[in-house]
């Protein structure tokens, strides 16, 4: 009697740099995140593996921990899947922790906190081993207006006008759980915590509270802005390279 083979779900916690990389999904003759990570798992395990990813960063962003699972019938240990595919990744990727999960667990599908961080650097001059982690202002940034008007923008809300242009998307409803900005030096982070996010909608949030740390708007014009549900209202999308997800939270 032939044994039938067991399938299991392994979930993998992956950090990157993303400045090589085209952003996280597939894409037709560009090297991707998920198209390295299944090309080496595919290779270590010896079949064919596709991951589902939990968030589709963009071309040039980073993380620190975003997440993918995918099915396999390898009796490798899930635990020790990252030391063996570490091996094979490219290295400005790294599986930080592969596990078992159940066979129905998706990562777009339960309940989660993702955290979001913007980092800028605030110089006379760019300095060069910050260029592809940070966006470099020259401009004076008036921490406290931005401090107000990102108050604002914590809550429940329409984000529509923080949201690129021609996105498919079922609601433009968000909540954001905490959104604090932290000098640390020469550097200023803004850090947003929130139950999802809509495209681009981390880096035109941090455009907006730039244009209001520069006194090109009041911090009190947010509820107008997102009151238009027009990404015409909102300011410009910050570049790729200063955004970093940092982690995911799920229940």
């Amino acid at each position: 009697m032939k044994r039938q083979v067991e399938i299991r779900r392994v979930r993998l916690t992956v950090a990157y740099d993303g400045t090589n990389y085209h952003g996280w999904q597939l894409q037709e003759n560009a090297v991707t995140i998920e198209s390295e990570l299944n090309r080496c798992l595919s290779w270590l395990l010896g079949e064919r593996i596709q991951v589902i990813g939990a968030s589709r960063t963009d071309a040039g962003v980073h993380a620190l921990g975003n997440v993918a699972v995918f099915d396999t019938k390898s009796r490798i240990p899930p635990e020790k899947i990252s030391y063996a595919l570490n091996q094979k990744l490219p290295e400005d990727i790294r599986v930080q922790k592969s596990e078992e999960v159940c066979l129905d667990w998706h990562p777009r599908h339960v309940p989660s906190r993702k955290t979001y961080e913007y980092r800028i650097y605030r110089a006379e001059f760019p300095m060069p081993v910050k260029r592809l982690y940070s966006y470099f202002t020259y401009r004076p940034l008036d921490v406290e207006r931005m401090r107000r008007a990102a108050v604002y923008l914590e809550g429940r809300h329409d984000f529509k006008s923080f949201c690129q242009t021609g996105a498919k998307v079922e609601s433009t409803v968000r909540t954001i759980y905490s959104l604090n900005l932290e000098e640390q030096g020469d550097d200023l982070v803004i850090r947003v915590c929130g139950n999802g996010f809509l495209y681009n909608m981390v880096r035109i949030i941090a455009g907006t509270l730039m244009e209001a740390g520069q006194g090109k708007r009041e911090p009190e014009s947010m509820p107008q802005v997102l009151a238009a549900l027009n990404r015409s209202a909102a300011g410009p999308t910050a570049p790729a390279r200063g955004l970093t997800l940092v982690k995911y939270e799920f229940e």
